[in-house]
């Protein structure tokens, strides 16, 4: 039996690098797609070393025909195609009355359309092989309840959580599932620079900027990308074969629903 692969977007740091180690951990081959190969290269050398398999493909997320590419190599190189992670993701800090045209395109065209392209690469993928598999899209606590300052991120994770729930049961009939995981306030450069950003605009520090979105989490604890990258395992492997078109919040309890 050959060995299941994985294709994880925004691999090279971060939550997306973290997944990556966790699924290769689990016995994936996996694909990691981002845009700098230096930072990919990294990555796949830690995840060798630790005795796993890595692939590092460049490709922007934005553009239709290089997801479709990374996805191609990926079964090509690594002979099979099983989970794709879109997990690639862009948030500047955007008040409503600073939003422009191109923080809305730029923005929705990593974001949104990124995932729209991984998914449409990775059914057709499906498709090709003969058998269903799993996608897993990143929203955020941000795209369950909207978060002030994040106009444009908030309202793209909301649209991703749509998408979500629209493929799912689009593709449950070929037995494919589709959901979203949702990190909190998670320790990743992303992340800080969201803090340094609304601090600053509010004349604060980058302090006071983080705990804007960290004073509500029940377990009194900023999130480690690994947190999130468990919860991503657990969507990846069989354990979820009866889950579709959910988002499991992986924020340390800021909202309960």
């Amino acid at each position: 039996m050959t060995q299941k692969v994985a294709l994880v977007t925004g691999a090279s740091q971060g939550i997306g690098e973290a997944i990556a180690k966790r699924l290769a951990k689990d016995g994936f081959a996996v694909a990691l797609v981002a845009r700098h190969m230096d930072k990919l290269q990294k990555v796949q050398k830690e995840i060798e070393e630790a005795g796993g398999t890595a692939l590092p493909i460049v490709a922007d997320v934005s553009k239709r025909d290089e997801v479709f590419a990374a996805v191609n190599e990926a079964a090509d190189k690594l002979g099979d195609f099983n989970v794709m992670v879109n997990n690639a993701g862009v948030a500047p800090t955007t008040p409503i009355d600073t939003v422009t045209e191109d923080d809305m395109d730029y923005v929705y065209k990593i974001n949104v359309y990124g995932t729209v392209w991984g998914i449409q690469a990775a059914h057709a993928a499906f498709k090709k092989l003969g058998h269903p598999g799993k996608i897993i899209n990143a929203t955020s606590q941000a795209g369950v309840v909207g978060n002030p300052n994040l106009t444009v991120y908030s309202s793209s994770k909301f649209a991703i959580r749509g998408i979500t729930q629209v493929t799912a049961r689009e593709l449950a009939e070929e037995g494919t599932t589709v959901n979203c995981f949702a990190p909190g306030i998670v320790k990743t450069p992303m992340m800080y620079d969201i803090a340094h950003k609304v601090g600053q605009n509010a004349g604060k520090s980058d302090e006071w900027g983080m705990q804007t979105f960290a004073k509500d989490i029940a377990l009194k604890r900023l999130s480690e990308p690994e947190d999130v990258a468990n919860g991503v395992a657990f969507l990846a492997g069989s354990d979820s074969d009866y889950i579709t078109g959910q988002t499991l919040e992986v924020d340390g309890g800021m909202q309960f629903h």
